[in-house]
């Protein structure tokens, strides 16, 4: 432990790996642009910089704490720096912030408004370059890039794919795929963390909003939605309400508001997973091919596996997500006749992710020839629409989702958090349905942020080996051990965003660390909350497999390759 002097007053630290981060621990929110904790320290914006009792000023985001050590975080200097540094990226900053996607919520916006900049003395001379809207994902705006470098840590140091990075020099660089390519011709995954980490607009969400409300304008058109497990406990945040609050019921009664003729819960899809895919990795088990089995519900994570693993894309389950599953249902149950009521059907999702809208336009996300999922809207948007439509969404009253595919257990529901999808399938794969069994399963190492999980769990005589993995970077180091014969597993699990789906790259954003806590615990909360604890125990899925879709399952729910 040492003591430091911050603007007169004495302050403890232990093991904080820099200045900067004792000095927010001491209450004092000191600008940045280009300093995450989870990312390495790049020292590019110099907004954080303070000055010591000598004079000498310096970066506090990558300066160690020591004992003794005497700063000012705010003195005239330091606010005149401050002032100049965002007045020169404002000069070369495309700057029609009223039209901004980020407006309201742009970390340079913020900033400018903070310290007081009324007014830009310089000239933009900054070339202009050409939107990349090639991603079905995100979009690329090089013309509001600062260069802070956020999204090149991002994309390199979690998820390991380093698709995008700086080119040229001085006041010509820029940030860019190599080779002047657009984003879809990269290895791209559509995860959509650059856009976490970006503090302005240079990287946002390819919205589909205007097409929803398109489609919901049209009286001869029915909109059935979906919502995903981990939008519900995200969705809140926007509207004051606490991090983690599950909503759904509140949400459900905002988009029958909006016009949507039915709101489907994808918990339901996630159920029919579990009873695909558990029974998929049974037949494996049995004949000892094609293992570990490799979970399918992301679409980053099966992008990557496709672009860098190509070997291992028979391990990938043939199951289709959760999203893909429930789309594909929808549209067979409204092909049938007695449904139709002389309508065409579109079917949207709400998703965490922006890698769902590269998942909906998969060759193999289709049914008889028909895109299964016509539209996907990230947490973000659907908060935008809510917004636009002038909904008082705190003081909304819950509403139930429709039947006959808005019910979904408690395993369903957890989907949405890292060790989810393992969790609800040792469930299933496991008879008892007493407390203290699914105690036992929660308590064997599937739960927790940690990057890296690996585990035994008895079954049928034997012991399964079994991994959960979130962050692709951290997928690429158990892949190589895979590839190398070093680690041997049954089940991989892996979700390509930190945490899993609550940190998606379409979730609300920015997010500290108390907030990442809160959405997990969120669905926890709701899966202790329900009644029904795994996909057996839907009343839903199993009239599935009997009723009017029977013998239909396959075709629906699984695959046809990658």
């Amino acid at each position: 432990m040492g003591v430091m002097t911050i603007d007169g007053r004495k302050v403890e630290f232990t093991d904080e790996k820099n200045v900067l981060s004792v000095i927010r621990n001491a209450g004092i929110d000191i600008p940045t642009l280009c300093y995450h904790s989870e990312v390495s320290t790049f020292g590019a914006c110099r907004l954080c910089t303070v000055e010591d009792d000598k004079g000498k000023t310096f970066a506090s985001c990558s300066e160690e704490p020591r004992d003794g050590m005497a700063i000012f975080t705010n003195t005239g200097k330091l606010k005149k720096h401050r002032k100049l540094i965002v007045e020169l990226l404002l000069a070369a900053h495309c700057r029609d912030c009223t039209t901004c996607v980020k407006s309201g919520e742009c970390n340079l916006q913020t900033l400018a408004r903070r310290l007081g900049i009324h007014d830009v003395r310089f000239d933009n001379t900054r070339e202009t370059h050409e939107i990349d809207r090639s991603s079905p994902g995100i979009i690329r705006d090089p013309n509001k890039c600062i260069l802070c470098g956020d999204c090149v840590r991002a994309c390199e140091e979690l998820q390991g794919i380093g698709c995008i990075g700086f080119a040229f020099r001085g006041t010509e660089a820029v940030v860019m795929p190599a080779f002047h390519k657009k984003l879809a011709e990269t290895d791209c995954v559509n995860c959509g963390q650059c856009r976490v980490y970006c503090p302005t607009g240079a990287i946002s969400i390819h919205t589909q909003i205007d097409e929803v409300w398109d489609e919901l304008a049209d009286p001869d058109t029915r909109v059935v939605i979906q919502v995903a497990p981990a939008v519900r406990v995200a969705v809140g945040e926007a509207f004051g309400m606490n991090p983690g609050k599950n909503v759904m019921g509140k949400l459900v009664n905002a988009l029958h508001r909006m016009g949507f003729d039915e709101v489907y819960d994808t918990t339901f899809g996630a159920d029919l997973t579990i009873v695909e895919e558990s029974a998929e990795f049974g037949r494996r088990l049995e004949v000892g091919k094609n293992l570990p089995i490799m979970t399918s519900c992301c679409p980053a994570w099966v992008k990557y596996v496709c672009d860098h693993y190509p070997e291992y894309k028979q391990n990938l389950s043939t199951c289709r997500s959760p999203m893909g599953m429930l789309s594909a249902v929808i549209k067979e149950y409204y092909r049938n006749p007695k449904n139709v009521e002389g309508k065409k059907t579109v079917v949207a999702a709400i998703m965490p992710c922006t890698a769902k809208k590269q998942e909906a336009v998969r060759s193999n996300s289709s049914t008889k020839g028909e895109q299964d999922t016509d539209y996907v809207l990230t947490t973000t948007e659907i908060i935008r629409m809510i917004k636009n439509f002038g909904l008082d969404f705190k003081s909304l009253e819950p509403e139930a989702a429709d039947v006959p595919y808005g019910l979904g257990s408690g395993g369903g529901v957890i989907f949405g958090v890292t060790g989810g999808v393992t969790e609800a399938a040792l469930r299933h794969l496991n008879p008892g349905h007493d407390k203290e069994t699914r105690m036992a399963i929660a308590e064997s190492g599937v739960r927790g942020e940690t990057k890296i999980k690996e585990f035994k769990i008895p079954y049928e005589g034997r012991d399964l080996s079994i991994c959960v993995v979130n962050g692709l970077a951290n997928a690429h180091t158990v892949m190589e051990k895979i590839k190398s014969g070093e680690a041997h597993y049954d089940f991989l699990e892996v979700m390509a965003c930190r945490r899993g789906c609550i940190m998606g790259g379409g979730q609300p954003i920015p997010v500290v660390p108390r907030q990442r806590k809160d959405r997990a615990m969120g669905l926890y909360h709701a899966d202790s909350e329900s009644i029904l604890k795994k996909c057996d125990d839907n009343p839903l899925v199993q009239s599935f497999y009997i009723g009017e879709l029977k013998g239909k399952a396959h075709d629906l729910l699984h695959n046809t390759g990658y």
